[in-house]
Parts: C-alpha cells; sequence; structure tokens
C-alpha cells in the first residue's frame, strides 16, 4: 500500500529514486550519440561550462554540494541579506543616476524620475559631466529631501559638492537626523578612473562628521565599477572592493572611529549583468566577505554590507539598443534576488549618449514590475537552499578572497594601483574574454549573433567626454562595432554597403544552414549578404557572382556535396574576379578555398581581414 504525503499527493512517490551514477549513465549515452566516447566524471566534465575565475557549472547539483551553513538574514555572516527582514517591507530602493550639467534640465528630469517611482537620486557633480555643484540647489529644487536620498558622484570636486548639499538640508530645514544618502567619497575609486594619487584626508574628515551628526548619511562608498568596467572579473571586482573597504577603514580607525562607525560610513557599489546567477552569487559572496573582514576587525554586528548595484555598463550595446532593456531587466532580477540595497537599472540607450525620458522610464519601470508585478521583493533570499547558488556563492567568495590576499601582499590597493598590478590583471582577463567574444563563444545578441544592417540607428546627445588617465572602459561590442564603423563609413562614401555572394550549391535543404550561419556572420561585420540564385554550379556561379556586386564569395553547402563540387565552383568564381573565395566548413584539402568560416573561428579576425581585402578603410 502507497502511503501518501499529507497534502494526497503522491507525485513521484511511487518511483524509486534514481543514483548519481544511473543519471551520469545516461549523460555517456546521450554524448556516445553525439561521437563523444566520454565516461564516468569526464562525462559530466563535457557537460561543465567555465565562468572565469577557475569557476565552472556543473549540469547537475544535488545534496551533495551543500555548502557551509550561510545563516539566517539580517545575522552574521549576512549571506542570505544584510537585515532580518530583507525587503519584504517594500522592495528595494530604485536609485536613478542623473548626469545633466544644466540644473533646470536636471530638475525636470529628476521630478519626473520621482514622481513615478524612483525613490532615491544618484547625481554626477562637478567635473565635465555633472552638474556644477553650485547648481545643486536648483536642481533639486521642489524635491522633498527628508524623502529622496541623495547619493553624489562628485570625484574631485568631492568637497564643495558635500558643502552645498549639507547647506541645502539646513537652508530647507531638514533635520540632520533626517538626512538620508551617500556622500559617495571615493578618493581609491576617483584615483583608478583618473590615474591621480588618492587622498583620503578630505574623505576621513567628512566621514567623522556624518558620524557624529548625520546618522542616516554615509561619506564613503567603495565604488567596484572601475574595476569591472575595465575588464575585471567577478572575483576581482570583489577582491578590489575588499582591498579599498580596507583601506577606508584602516584611515578611518587610525582616526579614532571604532570598527563600528567606520563600516557604518561604507557603501559598496558593484556591477549587476545579464548573468543573473553570478549576479546573485557575487553580492551573497561580497556580504560574506565583508562579514569575514568586520569579524577580524573585531566586531560581526558591523559586517552588514550597504550594497548598490548598477547594472553593467560593459554588458549596454550600441546597436540595437533595444535589446538592453532584456540585459537590464536580467541584471536588475539577479540584483533584487541577490539583495541589493539599492539598483539602479542603467537605460537602454546609456552606451549612445544622454538618455531621454523615454528610455528613463523604461529603467525606473524595471524595478517596478520585478517588485510590484512579479512579488520579487515578498521573499528573503529566494535564491537561497539552491545547491548551485550556494556553491557558486562559495566557490566565487573563495576565489575573491584569494586575489584580495594578493592585493594586501603588494601593499593595499592604494600601492597595487600605483604599481600597475591592478591594471595588469584586469587587462589580462579582458584579453581572454575578448577572445571569447570574438569566437562568439560569449555571443552578443544583436551585434555578433542575429545582427541587422537595416535597423535605424537611435540617436542621442552625446555624452560630455570623459575623463582621461585612469584604467581603461571596454565593452562587449567593442571590437565588433568597430567592424561595422567601417561598414557604416563604406556606405557614407559609395551609397552601398560592402557585398559577399553566398554561393550555394544543392537543394535548400542541404545549403539552408550554412548559408544562413555565413550570413549571420558576415552581416555582424556590416557586410551585407547576397543570396542570388538560391542555388548554383560550376557553370552558373561566374555569371550569379558578377551580378550580385560582390567581390568576395562564400560556398555554403554539405560536406558531401564540397567534395563534389567546392574546387570546379571555387575555381568559377575567380576567374569571374572573386578576390577571395570563403567555405562555410571546417578547413578541408580544397583548390581555390581562401579560408574558412566556422563555429568557433575567430570572427573578428575573419571579418576584419575580409574587409580588408575588400579594401574597406
Amino acid at each position: 500500500m502507497t502511503v501518501l504525503p499529507a497534502d494526497g499527493l503522491s507525485l513521484a512517490a511511487e518511483f524509486p529514486d534514481p543514483s548519481h551514477d544511473q543519471w551520469q549513465s545516461l549523460v555517456e549515452g546521450v554524448l556516445r550519440k553525439s561521437g563523444k566516447e566520454v565516461t564516468g566524471t569526464a562525462a559530466e566534465e563535457a557537460l561543465s561550462t567555465a565562468l572565469g575565475d577557475g569557476l565552472t557549472a556543473r549540469p547537475l547539483y544535488t545534496s551533495h554540494d551543500v555548502s557551509a551553513d550561510p545563516g539566517f538574514p539580517g545575522f552574521a555572516p549576512f549571506t542570505r541579506g544584510s537585515k532580518a527582514e530583507g525587503s519584504i517591507t517594500g522592495g528595494w530602493d530604485v536609485r536613478q543616476r542623473h548626469a545633466l550639467t544644466d540644473p533646470v534640465r536636471l530638475n525636470e528630469a529628476v521630478l519626473g524620475d520621482l514622481e513615478n517611482g524612483v525613490t532615491s537620486l544618484w547625481l554626477a557633480v562637478g567635473g565635465p559631466g555633472g552638474v556644477p555643484a553650485t547648481g545643486l540647489a536648483r536642481a533639486l529644487d521642489g524635491v522633498y529631501l527628508d524623502l529622496a536620498p541623495v547619493a553624489l558622484d562628485a570625484g574631485s570636486e568631492f568637497e564643495p559638492a558635500v558643502r552645498e548639499l549639507l547647506a541645502l538640508y539646513e537652508a530647507r530645514g531638514i533635520a540632520k537626523s533626517a538626512a538620508r544618502g551617500s556622500l559617495g567619497a571615493d578618493p581609491l575609486g576617483h584615483a583608478a578612473r583618473t590615474g591621480g594619487e588618492p587622498d583620503l584626508t578630505a574623505a576621513v574628515h567628512w566621514a567623522r562628521l556624518c558620524g557624529r551628526e548625520y546618522p542616516g548619511l554615509r561619506a564613503l562608498a567603495v565604488d567596484a565599477l572601475p574595476y569591472h568596467e575595465a575588464g575585471g572579473s567577478a572575483a576581482q571586482e570583489l577582491g578590489l572592493s575588499l582591498a579599498t573597504g580596507v583601506a577606508y577603514l584602516r584611515a578611518l580607525t587610525e582616526a579614532g572611529a571604532s570598527v563600528e562607525e567606520a563600516c557604518a560610513q561604507l557603501e559598496f557599489r558593484y556591477a549587476a549583468t545579464a548573468d543573473q546567477f553570478l549576479t546573485i552569487a557575487k553580492l551573497r559572496a561580497a556580504r560574506r566577505l565583508w562579514a569575514r573582514v568586520a569579524e577580524v576587525c573585531g566586531s560581526t554586528a558591523a559586517g552588514a554590507q550597504q550594497q548598490h548595484a548598477v547594472t553593467s555598463p560593459v554588458m549596454m550595446t550600441r546597436r540595437d539598443p533595444w535589446v538592453n532593456m532584456l540585459r537590464t531587466t536580467l541584471a536588475c532580477l539577479g540584483a533584487g534576488v541577490g539583495g541589493a540595497d539599492s539598483v539602479t537599472v542603467l537605460p537602454f540607450d546609456h552606451a549612445l549618449g544622454l538618455p531621454d525620458a523615454f528610455a528613463r522610464r523604461i529603467a525606473r519601470n524595471t524595478s517596478t514590475i520585478l517588485m510590484e508585478e512579479s512579488h520579487l521583493a515578498r521573499v528573503i533570499d529566494p535564491a537561497g537552499g539552491s545547491w548551485y547558488v550556494e556553491r557558486l556563492t562559495d566557490e566565487l567568495a573563495a576565489a575573491a578572497w584569494s586575489f584580495f590576499q594578493e592585493v594586501e601582499r603588494a601593499g593595499g590597493q592604494a600601492a597595487a594601483l600605483r604599481s600597475g598590478m591592478v591594471e595588469e590583471r584586469l587587462a589580462g582577463t579582458w584579453a581572454a574574454r575578448s577572445k571569447d567574444l570574438a569566437r562568439r563563444k560569449e555571443p552578443v545578441t544583436g551585434v555578433s549573433e542575429f545582427p541587422t544592417l537595416t535597423e535605424r540607428p537611435v540617436e542621442r546627445e552625446p555624452h560630455p567626454a570623459p575623463s582621461t588617465g585612469g584604467l581603461p572602459k571596454v565593452r562587449r561590442d567593442e571590437a565588433f562595432e568597430a567592424l561595422r564603423a567601417r561598414s557604416d563609413r563604406h556606405l557614407a562614401a559609395t551609397g552601398s554597403r560592402p557585398k559577399v555572394f553566398l554561393a550555394a550549391l544543392g537543394p535548400a535543404s542541404v545549403h539552408t544552414a550554412r548559408a544562413s550561419f555565413a550570413a549571420n556572420l558576415f552581416v555582424a561585420g556590416g557586410i551585407e549578404p547576397v543570396h542570388d540564385p538560391a542555388s548554383v554550379d560550376a557553370t552558373t556561379a561566374a555569371g550569379a557572382f558578377t551580378a550580385s556586386g560582390a567581390t568576395i564569395a562564400c560556398l555554403c553547402s554539405s560536406d558531401a556535396l564540397y567534395a563534389e563540387q567546392a574546387d570546379a565552383v571555387a575555381g568559377a568564381l575567380a576567374s569571374a574576379g572573386a578576390v577571395q573565395v570563403l567555405l562555410a566548413g571546417r578547413p578541408g584539402d580544397y583548390t581555390g578555398v581562401d579560408g574558412h568560416v566556422f563555429a568557433g573561428c575567430d570572427v573578428v579576425a575573419v571579418l576584419s581581414s575580409v574587409l580588408d581585402c575588400m579594401g574597406v578603410a
């Protein structure tokens, strides 16, 4: 007799529990059908995915992957959240970034955002892209400063901006206890961005003042975005944020603050990417690691890290920018599930210039939908208990701690920046990632995969010229963007894009797969594929190629038909004036074929070579 569970549903209760060995045996069978003869753990490894930082995502996680006890939300090590109630009381703080130089325009944008769901403001102040410090009063006219926290991003103009903001609080009768937000002092982050020498004196002074008089203001920001934007990995971003936080702790405690007082002055800023699981694990690992730092410094209670997550600028594309809405939605979901206290969703047109009102509206509504319609904020630590997420959190924390120790051995964050160690390590990581991007092992939708040449460009008012020096800023689309820019210049100069003739052999059932693959590949470089007629042979290829107006041809068919026709068709195309004949498929011994395009090839190198051959500057 079957004993039913209390709810009366047997579900799988009548079936025996499968073992890990049984599952592995089934995997071996599937791989065998695909031509891979692997057994045991090798079969499982064949389905694993490398994540960077030496981490691997395996195809199956079980109870055997249970990690160390993550504790409870609001209690050390704070892996499951910095607050006991999580975000159940209303969700995360929706923090919109504004970078306008005109106080009047900034005020209009700020008020519009606050009226429609934004709960705090992140303002660029001073420099080429921020509002002047003296314009803060006008920019914040009509803003209820006791209800809307303000976070400053003032760089080298930190002190004038802080004085203006505090004077504004006083002028409007805001009690010091009611002021909320972040003054944003980050001398080490600013040094990373500009290449200057960090001076912590002013930051320490204002942190001590906030500790005494403004309990709701945090003076220091530990901004990890400069390292993420320079191509750093998740572990490097975490390790460098720890090194920066420790440097600020040392400075504050040397100035007389207790560990608790010093920690209360820090807000940590991390990038949230479209890899939602890595984002979740990164934020959880960050809290655990900072709790460990606080514990070593002698305080367990002080380790509740305040987190501000920002959707990654590196993942934003200039071509097909509408896809950025999907990327930022995934990133915002990861940030919310990961337990970020504040989340900034960058507008989808961020990579193109200053966002318009529509883009800002979509950005703020992303958080609103996730909280109000998806009810994401009603659950504390939604990913907690997932064997994959818990294991990924553990492994990422270990990798980040190792890198943090390396930075500390180099003399700390300031010394590591000064010596060039940070830039060198980040550059190495980005170089390795660039190879994956070039081979489309890491695809970029709308850019390296499924691009379109007929899209209407989205135009925006350009960002002011950024400050020079310091760590570079990279983007995932940069190599393909350079190829598309060459095509755009060719179109402007000649009235047409560079073309490639797709010489398809045999019926559509035979050539369609590789013809579609080749067309998608060439469009990623701004090269227009011409597939007319649908099929050619040795007698018709020359005429079709001449009519196409192309100077390059690419054979597309099956390996079997290549063996029969490739040599003859390649010869016909060469005689018709083709300066290069490529073949869609793995390299083989074909007469007259100059190169190959295939899954896993260096697409950027191939397309760059093709444009060079076409004479496209």
